[in-house]
């Protein structure tokens, strides 16, 4: 009895101590359920106040990011609508059915001189033409009958070079090159550096979009005159079955982008046609005629 009486026999010192730790208690439970609801009920207030001023804040900051988006939309220079690419009409926002119907016009020989016949070829909307036909460049002979005839643009008058009577671009000289209004000594030797690169030289006329400096009218003069007519011969890689290794071999792609088609074809189990690479991660879409040139699509397993 007296060992268990020891047990619970406190001091002096213990009581005062146990006496102080239950204030504690009791103030802390006090604070709990007396103070901090008003304290939170304040800082409650505070947040509401902080966030309207936050709203009013973001919406500076998006009303920047939309100024600066539209800062960096490409801008768009004056061009010939009968040179529109797949890319170029892609890019206009052109369907693809609309793009065919352009060129299938223009393989007929036939050229597109006002921006009436335009919408009459592609049928485009109102609205889309409205947003592109202010940067139609027609050639002078078009836009001023009465102008002299010896402009190049004049040309499209004259009927254009057949297969047979054009220059073959991987044979042609410096000099050769040279005739052509606007290629320099620089322009034909970057030319030619270009084609010596390859084994074989250029397997397609876009590849000239590889030459430094090049703009897209000089690449269309050149093709009044020149054309690839031995091309290198390649074997093409199946898009649907191409390993990362395999798709690095090819112009333009590294292995970070190999990946990003890897993936993009395993998510959607596989690839349908070549335009779908345009929403891979990264891709070069004014590329993509190029990398086409190495690339075939056939059915995944």
């Amino acid at each position: 009895m007296n060992l268990f009486k020891s047990h619970v026999t406190f001091s002096k010192e213990q009581r005062r101590g146990i006496f102080l730790l239950l204030t504690i208690i009791i103030l802390l439970q006090c604070v709990y359920f007396f103070v901090l609801p008003k304290v939170l009920e304040n800082s409650s207030e505070d947040v509401q106040i902080n966030n309207e001023a936050l709203t009013k804040f973001t919406k500076e900051i998006d009303s920047l990011k939309l100024i600066e988006l539209k800062a960096r939309k490409p801008k768009v220079f004056p061009f010939n609508p009968n040179f529109i690419t797949d890319y170029k009409g892609a890019s206009l926002g052109m369907s693809n059915e609309e793009i065919d119907r352009l060129l299938s016009f223009r393989k007929q020989d036939q050229w597109i001189n006002s921006i009436k016949q335009f919408q009459e070829v592609t049928k485009v909307s109102d609205s889309l033409l409205n947003s592109i036909s202010p940067y139609f460049k027609f050639p002078e002979w078009v836009t001023n009958p009465k102008a002299s005839k010896t402009s190049f643009n004049n040309s499209y008058k004259t009927k254009p070079k057949t297969f047979a009577q054009k220059q073959d671009l991987n044979t042609a000289t410096a000099q050769q090159l040279q005739k052509v209004n606007g290629i320099g000594e620089a322009y034909s030797n970057r030319i030619i550096k270009l084609r010596n690169k390859f084994k074989g030289g250029f397997i397609a006329d876009v590849q000239l979009l590889d030459v430094y400096g090049l703009t897209p009218e000089v690449i269309e003069k050149i093709k009044l005159d020149f054309t690839v007519k031995t091309p290198r011969s390649i074997q093409k890689i199946n898009l649907n079955t191409a390993t990362v290794d395999q798709l690095v071999t090819i112009q333009h792609i590294d292995y970070d982008l190999a990946h990003h088609i890897v993936e993009q074809r395993q998510l959607h189990e596989g690839f349908k046609s070549f335009t779908e690479l345009l929403k891979v991660k990264d891709f070069p879409v004014n590329k993509i005629e190029i990398i086409e040139l190495y690339l075939r699509i056939d059915k995944s397993n």
